[in-house]
Order: C-alpha cells, then sequence, then structure tokens
C-alpha cells in the first residue's frame, strides 16, 4: 500500500491465501481493486506478471530450488530485482535470545535456505548484476539488474 500511495501500479503473489485476503482488504478499504492472487512464484509468467521492478521478501529462504526461482525471477524483472532473506547467523541467534524455536537453534519454521550477507550477495552476482546492498538487521537486500 505505501508503493501504491507513491504511485506505483502495484500488484503481488503469495502462497499463503489468508496474507493475500489482507492484502486486498487493504485494497478495497482504500477503493481500489483488488490486485493480489494467491498463487507460487513457479506459475509467475513473464507476459502476465513482468515489471520494472520486482520485488521478492523473505521468500528465497523457503524455497528448495533457489537457482529456480531466479531464473524465474530474472525472466519478471525488467530491470530491476529487489530480494531480501534473513541474514544468518544473526536471524537465528536473534530468534534463541528472543526464546522462539530454541529445540530447532533459532531456525524459523519452513526456513531451509541459510545465507550470510556475503554468500547470498554471491549467489545473485553469479547470475544477476548487483547494484546495490543494504543490510537493515537482521536482513539482507539487494538491488539488482536482470538486462
Amino acid at each position: 500500500m505505501r508503493l501504491h500511495d507513491r504511485g506505483w501500479n502495484v500488484r503481488g503473489s503469495d502462497l499463503e491465501s489468508v496474507s493475500v485476503s489482507e492484502a486486498n482488504e487493504q485494497c478495497a478499504k482504500r477503493g481500489l481493486e483488488p490486485v493480489f492472487e494467491t498463487r507460487s512464484l513457479f506459475d509467475l509468467t513473464p507476459e502476465a506478471a513482468s515489471a520494472e521492478l520486482v520485488i521478492c521478501c523473505e521468500i528465497l529462504e523457503h524455497v528448495p530450488d533457489t537457482e529456480r526461482a531466479l531464473a524465474v525471477l530474472k525472466s519478471l524483472a525488467n530491470p530491476y530485482l529487489l530480494v531480501s532473506v534473513p541474514r544468518e547467523p544473526i536471524w537465528r541467534a536473534l530468534n534463541i535470545a528472543r526464546g522462539k524455536y530454541i529445540s530447532d537453534l533459532g531456525n524459523t519454521p519452513g526456513h531451509i535456505q541459510h545465507w550470510s550477507s556475503a554468500s547470498f550477495i554471491d549467489l545473485l552476482g553469479k547470475s544477476l548484476k548487483i547494484v546495490t546492498v543494504r543490510k537493515p538487521l537482521p536482513w539482507t537486500m539487494v538491488l539488482c539488474r536482470c538486462d
């Protein structure tokens, strides 16, 4: 909604129907057409979902096939892609400090990929041009060019 309020044409998807419903309720409260749908990243096509800026936040740590996910994102981003992931091992340490997921050593349920900032930047740099990196605690956020 913040991007929309700044004049951006916003649309999005998520696997969680509850999140999609909440986002579409926010649209309705503002008198906007619903623009969010329940859909897998792997079902998105450039014809239906390409954009000047594609944002993928807090997704890749849940995906078993990161290379395939990045290929889809690269096909959608024309030319910019903004991705963020939790910064490990800081993410887990902060979870333990707040008493969460102790038996899993601080690993959030569903997180199957774990990257330090350096390892995530290296991964992205293999197929994307890194424009800028930000590290607001406890995330790594990377703006890339896909051309």
